[in-house]
Formats: C-alpha cells, structure tokens, sequence
C-alpha cells in the first residue's frame, strides 16, 4: 500500500510552531497535520490558514496526556503508515520575572518541555519513515544553563556517552533538588528563566542521544534529527521587546526540516541560523543575547 508523505508540528496553533506550520504547508510535498492541546484554538489555526488557501489537517495533541500521544500515533500509522517529517515546538515558559515558587516552576516546565517532548519521541520515532527529519525546537537558553552548571554537570551534559537513562534521572533529580532547596548547592545553574533553561538544555542533550542511537540502528535510513534554537522571537512567550518575526524565527526549523533526501547533516547538532554550533560551557553568545539577560 502507499501513503501520502505526512508532516507534524506539535504546538502549532500559534507563535512559531504556527509560522513553521505554514511555511510547511507551502513547501513540503505533502499532508501537513497541525497539532495543538485546545480543539477550538487548533482548529480556529487551521481555519486561519485555509483562508490563506493552504490545507493543514488538525489533531488535537497534549505531549502531557500519554491517551493523547497514543491516539496521535493510532492516527498516523492508519493514515499514513507512519511519519516522515516532525518538529517537536510544543513548550511553555513562565514570564521574566515570575512569583512563582521555583520548585513549582520545574515540575511544570520539566513536565512538558522535557518530559513531554520524550514521550511523545519514545511514540513516534519509530514511526519515522527512511530520510525522514526529525526537529526539536530548543533554545540558546540551554546553553546558557550548560555555562552556568557546576563543571561535574558540565562533563555529564557535554558527555558523547550520556544516556537516557542517565539524562532523564538528572532532569528529575534537578526537580527534586528545587524542592529541597538545595538546587544551587548541587551546582544546578543560578540563571534567569532557571526551569526553562534547564529544560532546553535536557532537549538538545536528549536530541544527541537520540541522533546517536538512529546512527547506530538505522544508518541506513538517513534520519536526520537535530535540535535548534529559532532566536529570540516576538511570540507571547518571547514577549514584545524580541528581535524577531515568527517568520525570521521559523527560518532555521523549516530549514532543518526540508533537508534534502541526500544530505548527510547535521545530525545531532544544535543549530542556531541554520549553523551549527558548538555544544559546550565556552560558547560565546550573541550581541542580541545581552538584551534577554537584561530583563532578568
């Protein structure tokens, strides 16, 4: 039987999963299927792009909600028998600055950022068709948490070797030491945005692994997974003082994304205006950068 080749963006019924989603429409040869956690707001999103004549399908998706995540998965394999192309945007933040308890703030960022993000890998990366590509929507954030870790952390999250395993125990063990308040005495990074940071940094560690895991059981696929960082976006999360469009800011995803079918990279790489950067504590950041640590 053959099947049409089927995209995915989660979280994409506003802010730059929805700007990406419809660059997708545009360019990819092929089903688009915009995914988002409220039914009125996803399907009011693809009502929106319709009227712009594009044809996105819509599946309600909560990376919080296993049920949600497996019907998701029922749904592709039926259609589509499987997946060929998807961006992980879905995440939330809590807004500079934020009253909120940060033992409160890591249990619900950690949730969906990270652990959500895993589930919904754990479902749909065997799903994944031959050059197939596979986007996880991180953030310079999460090097600013790698710089600012004790150098013990440092060595874990740089390591080639971590697994995942090994990571999702240090992301549960940096909600633990939040709530016992010993989380700078562990050398968890003193850092604005901490349980976003943090967050950001688990995904592309995660994006690593599992790039290194697809080089090591289906070489022969020519999967390419990355993980990037947009820009500093004017979004609701980005707030208004950001420097870019949603448009400027869906550039470098849609580029990983509409990789051709013969390239060979990147893989496993953080990649920041369709570059690749160096993961590690000595990364030197942006001009730009200095205005977001401002607001902290």
């Amino acid at each position: 039987m053959s099947y049409s080749r089927v995209a995915l963006v989660t979280g994409a019924n506003k802010g730059i999963g929805f700007t990406i989603l419809r660059d997708l429409c545009q360019q990819f040869p092929g089903d688009v299927v915009l995914t988002a956690r409220d039914t009125t707001r996803g399907q009011a999103a693809v009502q929106q792009l319709q009227a712009q004549g594009l044809s996105p399908r819509f599946h309600q998706l909560d990376i919080d909600d296993p049920q949600s995540v497996r019907t998701l998965r029922d749904f592709l394999l039926k259609e589509y028998g499987g997946l060929d192309l998807l961006v992980n945007n879905a995440g939330i933040a809590y807004k500079i600055p934020d009253s909120t308890p940060i033992h409160i703030q890591a249990e619900v960022t950690m949730k969906t950022n990270f652990f959500g993000t895993r589930d919904l890998c754990t479902e749909l990366l065997p799903l994944i068709k031959p050059h197939g590509r596979v986007v996880n929507v991180s953030s310079i954030m999460g090097l600013l948490a790698l710089k600012n870790c004790s150098p013990e952390l440092q060595r874990k999250f740089t390591s080639e070797t971590i697994t995942e395993e090994e990571l999702v125990g240090l992301m549960k063990k940096f909600v633990e030491d939040t709530k016992n308040g010993v989380h700078i005495k562990e050398g968890w990074p003193d850092v604005m945005a901490m349980a976003y940071a943090v967050s950001k940094m688990g995904i592309t560690v995660l994006s690593r692994i599992y790039a290194r895991r697809l080089s090591e059981q289906r070489r022969g696929d020519k999967i390419l997974l990355n993980a990037c960082c947009p820009g500093w976006v004017k979004t609701d999360m980005g707030g208004p003082e950001a420097i870019k469009t949603p448009e400027e800011g869906a550039e470098t995803p849609v580029y990983l994304a509409l990789l051709p079918s013969d390239a060979k990279g990147p893989h496993g790489e953080f990649v920041m205006e369709k570059k690749v950067e160096k993961w590690g504590p000595l990364y030197e950041y942006p001009p730009w950068f200095s205005r977001i640590l401002s607001l902290g």
